[in-house]
């Protein structure tokens, strides 16, 4: 029982360790924030209000349209860059010993996830500039 007790409290005191740092970052921004807030000028004028991109003035209102397919390619974009991340730990494992076979299945199950989000978006249209 009295090794339960030792194991479980190094448990908790890594845990109070990380606690601690959290609080102490928590502090830290809240410093700086805090700081940044009394230290700077607060002057606000009509200039200072308005909306500034790249140097250009405003003109007319502030909603633009855009297109919906830019953010498909984002988006496609963001699911095969995030799905080649897992590449590389699927590289370290297949070398392996004892996990060749397996991960080779599971690697080809998820290429094959990815081959049929590229067909729907192909047949889609989303692929096809215009």
């Amino acid at each position: 029982m009295r090794e339960t007790t030792v194991v479980a409290a190094d448990y908790f005191q890594s845990y109070s360790v990380v606690g601690l740092l959290a609080v102490l970052g928590l502090l830290f921004v809240a410093v700086a924030f805090g700081a940044g807030r009394l230290l700077r000028p607060v002057v606000p004028t009509p200039e200072k209000l308005l909306t500034y991109e790249c140097g250009v003035d405003p003109v007319g209102e502030g909603w633009a349209h855009t297109q919906v397919r830019y953010y498909v390619y984002a988006f496609l974009y963001v699911i095969f860059a995030v799905d080649s991340i897992f590449l590389f730990p699927w590289a370290t494992v297949f070398a392996a010993d004892g996990y060749g076979a397996a991960t080779l299945v599971e690697m080809f199950v998820f290429l094959g996830f990815l081959a049929v989000g590229l067909l729907y978006a192909y047949k889609k249209g989303v692929l096809t500039w215009t």
